[in-house]
């Protein structure tokens, strides 16, 4: 990429900037973090990645061949989860990289800390972050051919989803500073209550469900990730459109939203993703989930019926699978 050159923007993400407000950030705000980035770590950037998501700008990147990119080595995180990583030489010459320069948000506040505590088991390496304030800069291992698990069949995607859930839900260290999901949990919840009441104050669309199955949805939501009898590192977003292809792994994960709390929560995103298979036997698809985590059922069962109520006002169609599967 020329510097002089404006600043190639991922379809996707012009498209949220725009209906959420973040002109500013994505015209003034990124290129000059993404300059920065170039400069910090000696980088030839490519062009964006096509459509890209919604939250960041990602492209090719390679370092140049003086790159040092030592400052990883000395980083506590990382010297604390994965001493062996900590002393290898991470000089990345001419390294086939990628640069993600993120819009802050707070689910993925920990990004970089969740790909340290992988150390590149299951999930794409870290090989330097910053954080820039208005924006966070990772430079990360490329997957190659990329190709995403979304285009594999659905029950293929299945094993694969479980097979990385289960390397990845490590307990988290002592003193860690990833949020809880517990948080996260309650935070939509809120969120959720905020904009009923809203809708409500403007005699506006009528939610989608019964009040009675959104109050029910709504407390669970909130009451599970105190429930938990067990607390790992999750990545909380993780769907087949965020597993990509690569050469040292057959899937790599990428784009974590890494919190700490029940691992009965994490398939979620998989099975929202499965619509066809989620409508017609969304009882069937959650035992299955279940049984290739060794979870529990009803658990899987029981965070699927909250996460509908709560996507219910955004995702209509949940409403749906929320009264198939309501606890009697």
């Amino acid at each position: 990429m020329n510097p002089a050159k404006r600043l190639a923007l991922p379809q996707n993400l012009a498209e949220a900037a725009e209906s959420e407000g973040r002109q500013h950030w994505l015209t003034t705000v990124l290129p000059e973090v993404v300059a920065q980035a170039r400069n910090r770590w000696s980088l030839t950037i490519g062009e964006p990645f096509q459509p890209g998501g919604q939250t960041a700008w990602v492209a090719p990147a390679r370092a140049a061949a003086c790159a040092d990119l030592t400052l990883t080595r000395t980083d506590p995180a990382l010297t604390r989860t994965d001493p062996a990583l900590a002393r290898t030489d991470l000089t990345l010459a001419r390294a086939d990289l990628v640069l993600k320069v993120a819009w802050p948000h707070p689910e993925a506040a920990r990004e970089a800390d969740g790909l340290r505590a992988w150390a590149g088991h299951g999930a794409v390496r870290l090989h330097a972050a910053h954080d820039f304030g208005a924006a966070r800069a990772l430079l990360i291992e490329r997957c190659r051919p990329g190709t995403e698990l979304f285009r594999r069949p659905e029950p293929e995607q299945d094993t694969v989803i479980a097979a990385l859930l289960l390397r990845l839900w490590i307990p988290p260290d002592p003193g860690h500073l990833f949020p809880s999901l517990e948080q996260m949990c309650r935070s939509w919840a809120d969120q959720f209550e905020q904009r009923a009441a809203a809708k409500a104050a403007k005699a506006a669309k009528a939610l989608p469900l019964d009040p009675g199955l959104v109050r029910a949805g709504i407390a669970l939501f909130r009451e599970l990730p105190a429930t938990a009898d067990t607390q790992v590192l999750l990545c909380t977003d993780l769907h087949a459109g965020n597993v990509l292809a690569a050469a040292r792994e057959p899937w790599l994960v990428i784009d974590p939203k890494p919190h700490v709390g029940d691992p009965a929560y994490d398939p979620l995103q998989h099975l929202l993703n499965c619509g066809e298979r989620l409508h017609a036997d969304p009882r069937g698809l959650a035992r299955r989930m279940a049984s290739l985590l060794d979870l529990d059922p009803d658990r899987v069962l029981s965070w699927l019926f909250a996460r509908c109520v709560q996507e219910s006002a955004e995702w209509p169609a949940l409403a749906e699978v929320a009264r198939t599967i309501a606890p009697a």
